[in-house]
Protein backbone atom coordinates (compact mmCIF):
# COMPACT_ATOMS: atom_id res chain seq x y z
CA UNK A 1 0.00 0.00 0.00
CA UNK A 2 1.23 3.46 -0.89
CA UNK A 3 -0.08 6.94 -0.26
CA UNK A 4 1.05 9.37 -2.91
CA UNK A 5 0.54 13.08 -2.28
CA UNK A 6 0.69 15.95 -4.72
CA UNK A 7 0.21 19.67 -4.53
CA UNK A 8 1.61 22.02 -1.98
CA UNK A 9 4.31 24.55 -2.64
CA UNK A 10 4.64 28.24 -1.95
CA UNK A 11 1.72 30.64 -1.48
CA UNK A 12 1.26 34.15 -0.24
CA UNK A 13 -1.03 34.87 2.70
CA UNK A 14 -4.63 34.81 1.57
CA UNK A 15 -3.98 32.54 -1.39
CA UNK A 16 -5.11 28.98 -1.92
CA UNK A 17 -3.44 25.63 -2.43
CA UNK A 18 -4.79 22.16 -3.02
CA UNK A 19 -3.32 18.90 -1.75
CA UNK A 20 -4.32 15.55 -3.20
CA UNK A 21 -3.56 12.04 -2.02
CA UNK A 22 -4.04 8.73 -3.77
CA UNK A 23 -4.01 5.41 -1.95
CA UNK A 24 -2.97 2.48 -4.10
CA UNK A 25 -1.88 -1.11 -3.79
CA UNK A 26 -3.34 -4.21 -2.23
CA UNK A 27 -6.28 -2.42 -0.60
CA UNK A 28 -9.29 -4.20 0.83
CA UNK A 29 -10.91 -1.26 2.56
CA UNK A 30 -10.16 2.25 3.77
CA UNK A 31 -11.65 3.63 6.96
CA UNK A 32 -10.39 7.13 7.69
CA UNK A 33 -8.36 9.34 5.40
CA UNK A 34 -7.03 12.72 6.24
CA UNK A 35 -4.23 15.22 6.48
CA UNK A 36 -1.78 16.01 9.23
CA UNK A 37 0.88 18.68 9.32
CA UNK A 38 4.08 19.34 11.17
CA UNK A 39 5.45 22.83 11.53
CA UNK A 40 9.13 23.40 12.31
CA UNK A 41 9.81 22.66 15.95
CA UNK A 42 6.28 21.42 16.61
CA UNK A 43 4.56 18.08 16.87
CA UNK A 44 2.53 16.62 14.06
CA UNK A 45 -1.12 17.62 14.33
CA UNK A 46 -4.34 16.58 12.65
CA UNK A 47 -5.64 19.11 10.15
CA UNK A 48 -8.69 17.44 8.64
CA UNK A 49 -10.00 13.92 8.57
CA UNK A 50 -12.93 12.02 7.12
CA UNK A 51 -14.03 8.52 8.07
CA UNK A 52 -15.98 5.99 6.05
CA UNK A 53 -19.27 7.03 7.68
CA UNK A 54 -18.79 10.48 6.17
CA UNK A 55 -18.07 12.28 9.42
CA UNK A 56 -15.50 15.05 9.01
CA UNK A 57 -13.38 16.74 11.63
CA UNK A 58 -11.23 19.84 11.30
CA UNK A 59 -8.65 21.43 13.52
CA UNK A 60 -10.01 24.62 15.04
CA UNK A 61 -7.26 26.60 13.35
CA UNK A 62 -8.39 25.63 9.84
CA UNK A 63 -12.15 25.29 10.20
CA UNK A 64 -13.90 27.55 7.70
CA UNK A 65 -10.78 27.88 5.55
CA UNK A 66 -9.91 24.30 4.64
CA UNK A 67 -12.21 21.73 3.09
CA UNK A 68 -11.55 18.01 2.79
CA UNK A 69 -13.04 15.93 0.01
CA UNK A 70 -12.92 12.19 -0.29
CA UNK A 71 -13.62 10.03 -3.34
CA UNK A 72 -14.14 6.50 -2.10
CA UNK A 73 -14.31 5.06 -5.60
CA UNK A 74 -10.91 6.45 -6.49
CA UNK A 75 -9.29 6.09 -3.04
CA UNK A 76 -8.37 9.76 -3.01
CA UNK A 77 -8.61 12.54 -0.50
CA UNK A 78 -8.18 16.21 -1.35
CA UNK A 79 -7.55 19.16 0.93
CA UNK A 80 -8.60 22.53 -0.43
CA UNK A 81 -6.79 25.21 1.55
CA UNK A 82 -8.10 28.76 1.24
CA UNK A 83 -7.15 31.99 2.98
CA UNK A 84 -3.76 30.58 3.83
CA UNK A 85 -1.82 32.05 6.72
CA UNK A 86 1.88 31.93 7.56
CA UNK A 87 1.05 29.64 10.47
CA UNK A 88 -0.22 27.06 7.98
CA UNK A 89 3.37 26.50 6.91
CA UNK A 90 4.64 22.99 7.45
CA UNK A 91 5.01 19.55 5.99
CA UNK A 92 1.63 18.03 5.24
CA UNK A 93 1.16 14.28 5.48
CA UNK A 94 -1.61 12.19 4.03
CA UNK A 95 -2.87 9.44 6.33
CA UNK A 96 -5.14 6.49 5.78
CA UNK A 97 -6.52 3.69 7.94
CA UNK A 98 -6.29 0.80 5.50
CA UNK A 99 -6.93 -2.94 5.53
CA UNK A 100 -5.20 -4.99 2.85
CA UNK A 101 -6.45 -7.91 0.78
CA UNK A 102 -3.96 -10.13 2.64
CA UNK A 103 -5.45 -9.28 6.03
CA UNK A 104 -8.85 -7.66 5.62
CA UNK A 105 -9.68 -7.86 9.33
CA UNK A 106 -6.77 -5.65 10.35
CA UNK A 107 -6.71 -1.91 9.73
CA UNK A 108 -3.50 0.00 10.26
CA UNK A 109 -2.33 3.51 9.60
CA UNK A 110 -0.38 4.32 6.47
CA UNK A 111 1.42 7.59 5.83
CA UNK A 112 2.42 9.42 2.71
CA UNK A 113 5.92 10.91 2.42
CA UNK A 114 4.86 14.49 3.17
CA UNK A 115 4.63 17.58 1.02
CA UNK A 116 5.86 21.05 1.93
CA UNK A 117 3.47 23.98 2.20
CA UNK A 118 5.03 27.39 2.73
CA UNK A 119 2.94 30.50 3.22
CA UNK A 120 4.99 33.64 3.08
CA UNK A 121 4.90 37.09 1.58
Amino acid sequence: VQLQASGGGLAQPGESLTLSCLASGNIFSIDGMGWYRQAPGKERESVARTVSSGRITYADSVRGRFTIFRDNAKNTVTLQMNSLRPEDTGVYYCNGGIATQDNPAYTRAYWGPGTQVTVSS
